[in-house]
């Protein structure tokens, strides 16, 4: 009988820090599991500038199950998600950060929920965010609040990275292979059988977090970019309205004329007008861009990310062909 397999994916930029709490507290969970299940430990190190490669590459000396792909610089988290379900081998993948603010301890949890066959994806949800800032915090919940709403792409209040999905998930996320990638929507929007775990906020056991205020902002940006044309009908719908208020602008002015002459006036009003008129136009013509930018980068057909160096299992297509020659 063939074993089962699960590949967990641990992207990782400038992780020295925590890497060996990380696979230490791993290898304490891994026994949790049942024994006919293989593990595989696949990071990916995003370009990191710190040890966190020559940290890798001893634990893939000591330990056959660890393996790693190295990034030739900095390509982002998502990208970083996307070349480990690429190359994972595991008949279940599940994504996590290396800075236990994924807990390890729900990972048996969620093998058994997908074994039992109810559910494709099991994916956890923060239930509060202790310990972040209330500004972070208020523009998050906001976020998630407005995409939905603009979307139509339904994704859960705290939704993380970390979630465990079949396989047939896996290839169904591969099967959308855009540059610009929002992983976010692309989970929900591939659909599935998801069961959500909500847990409470852990913080980084070690190091700092690499997102910024600007940078969360910009991923907001692509979130709501990647899955709504709204931002776009919205200039539409702006550009009517104007119309519509410059027409009637100018039949006052016309029988103000009429009636009372014409008095120089309005000044003042005037110039606050055509400013705001003018940064309005400015800012749809920014909207225009933020779309023909996502579509200028598509069309390059540029590679998600570029590996400089990799320590692999068996590749995840010979891995299928394999499972599929057996269930035959």
């Amino acid at each position: 009988m063939k074993k089962e397999c699960l590949s967990v994916i641990v992207p990782c930029y400038n992780e020295e820090e925590v890497l060996s709490s990380f696979y230490k507290e791993m290898c304490r969970v891994s026994e949790q599991f049942p024994k006919e299940l293989e593990i595989e430990l696949l990071f990916i190190d995003d370009g990191s500038r710190d040890r966190t490669l020559p940290i890798l590459k001893e634990l893939a000396e000591a330990d056959s199950r660890v393996h790693y792909i190295s990034f030739s610089r900095n390509f982002g988290k998502e990208a970083g998600i996307y070349a480990g379900l690429q190359n994972a081998i595991g008949d279940y993948a599940v994504v996590m950060d290396a800075d236990l603010q994924h807990p390890p301890e729900y990972l048996p949890e969620m093998y058994r929920t997908l074994a039992g066959g109810e559910y494709d994806c099991v994916a956890m949800r923060r239930v509060d965010r202790t310990g972040e800032g209330k500004a972070r915090s208020f523009f998050s919940r906001c976020f998630y609040k407005l995409n939905k709403k603009i979307s139509g792409i339904d994704i859960v209040q705290g939704a993380t990275d970390y979630r465990m999905m079949t396989r047939q998930v896996v290839d169904a996320v591969l099967s959308i292979s855009e540059y610009n990638r929002f992983t976010k929507g692309i989970f929900a929007w591939v659909g599935f059988r998801t069961k959500w775990i909500g847990y409470h906020n852990v913080q980084r056991t070690a190091g700092t977090s690499k997102w910024s205020f600007s940078s969360l902002l910009r991923y907001s940006l692509d979130g709501i970019t990647a899955f709504s044309t709204v931002p776009l009908a919205i200039s539409s719908l702006l550009g009517v309205l104007f119309c519509i208020l410059a027409f009637l602008m100018m039949f006052v002015v016309l029988v103000k004329t009429i009636v009372w002459g014409d008095p120089v006036a309005g000044y003042p009003t005037l110039i606050t007008v055509i400013l705001f008129i003018g940064g309005l136009q400015l800012l749809m013509i920014g909207i225009l861009g933020q779309y023909f930018s996502k579509a200028y980068l598509e069309i390059k057909h540029r590679p998600i990310y570029i590996a400089k160096e990799r320590r692999l299992a068996k590749p995840a297509k010979e891995k299928q062909n394999e499972n599929t020659s057996h269930s035959e």
